[in-house]
């Protein structure tokens, strides 16, 4: 079997002007922004680059509370210690982001919370991590398994914090992920993000998202920052009937991450409209099949495809239709047999699977025979192409 590519041309989409603007482009090093109602990726700088989480780390730790939550392995009313070794670690003594929890005191699940989300707190992760298991570290085997089943496919954890460690790595393309998943199956957790300030301890403290407060609609979010990773963040944010998540890294400084993620996120949110690409049954292209009725098959898609398109009309779209071919017969109406890629400047911007318009049943002897001659013609003159 070997992959085909087809070039399709989406004329409902496509516009070519005279001139064409310059690209968007963001001084983070790593970025990623998707629409998430339609899938549009709008913006995809090096998301699948392994970067160390730093503070974001702290979602995938929220979420293993909120699913021991969930589970009743505790209640928001439970309390946890704060022990001398959490107070030395992530508490005031550690100069590091706390809710300054003082020493031997105890405190309950719905204040770590707020400690962690609002605060970045690292005595507050340490406490639940303690509190639920026992051990300061002790919920990294359960972010890791959720990681799994979320579909991080390149994110390792190793501690709860998001202290620096040169194997806890993860991409942008999961964080983003991660923080959909999060405010889609835990919302009353997630909610804890939009609160603007939470105070422990007669201290009050601000909430670290830049823009929770520059009215984009943001709903939750996280910032990180190490020395070798950079200033990251990643948002969550209501635009009209659009969400968009965005991940920014590896910038250089506290206000060139403020600086930017309100300029990439106003960008996102204001130069785009939704667009009708292909209608539900509308055919998109054709499938090879080998040993059928037919030496070909209509392939659809099995909804609506909407995508969010540039309003100036400046860019140019283009797509492919991916699969492992050609098909050998019989093919069944309604089977998934490939994959749509759209792409903007080149990269995939909307990915739908794809499925056959009609039923292509095993050919007679002569049909057959013919479509082996054509499949080994066609193998032949692949592996010339292949020599050169």
């Amino acid at each position: 079997m070997k992959s085909v590519v087809i070039g399709l041309f989406l004329a409902a989409v496509v516009l070519v002007p005279p001139l064409r603007a310059e690209p968007f482009t963001t001084t983070a090093p790593i970025a990623l922004v998707i629409e998430t109602g339609s899938g549009t990726v709008l913006l995809d700088k090096n998301a699948d680059k392994p970067v160390e989480p730093a503070a974001m780390a702290k979602i995938m730790t929220i979420a293993v509370v909120a699913e021991a939550l969930r589970k009743g392995q505790a209640s928001r009313e439970t309390e946890y210690p704060i022990s001398e070794d959490i107070w030395r670690k992530g508490g005031a003594p550690s100069g590091s982001a706390t809710m300054f929890a003082a020493v031997r005191s105890r405190v309950r699940v719905d204040d770590l919370l707020r400690g962690v989300m609002v605060q970045a707190a690292n005595d507050a992760c340490l406490a639940l991590s303690a509190g639920l298991t026992g051990q300061l570290e002790g919920l990294v085997p359960r972010m890791n398994t959720l990681a799994a089943e979320i579909g991080l496919q390149h994110t390792q954890f190793r501690n709860v914090t998001g202290f620096a460690d040169p194997a806890q790595l993860t991409t942008a393309r999961d964080l983003a992920r991660l923080l959909g998943w999060l405010r889609r199956n835990e919302p009353d957790i997630y909610a804890i993000y939009q609160e603007r300030d939470f105070t422990w301890n007669k201290i009050r403290q601000t909430n670290r998202n830049p823009l929770l407060t520059q009215g984009l609609g943001v709903d939750g979010g996280v910032t990180g920052a190490s020395d070798t990773a950079g200033y990251g963040v990643v948002v969550s944010a209501l635009h009209g009937d659009q969400h968009f998540i965005m991940v920014l890294h590896g910038l250089q400084s506290n206000a060139e991450r403020a600086t930017e993620a309100k300029r990439v996120l106003e960008w996102a949110e204001n130069s785009f409209r939704p667009r009708l690409v292909f209608a539900k049954g509308e055919i998109v292209g054709e499938a090879s099949v080998y040993g059928g009725t037919a030496n070909s098959v209509p392939v659809v898609a099995d909804r609506d495809v909407s995508m969010l398109v540039d309003s100036s009309g400046t860019e140019k779209l283009s797509a492919k239709l991916l699969y492992d071919g050609p098909l050998e017969a019989p093919v069944q109406k309604n089977s998934a047999v490939g994959r749509l890629q759209i792409l903007r400047e080149g990269q995939v911007s909307l990915e739908i699977r794809l499925y056959a318009a009609a039923d292509v049943p095993v050919g007679s002897l002569p049909q057959r025979a013919f479509g082996a001659i054509y499949e080994l013609g066609i193998g032949l003159i692949q592996g010339g192409h292949d020599k050169r």
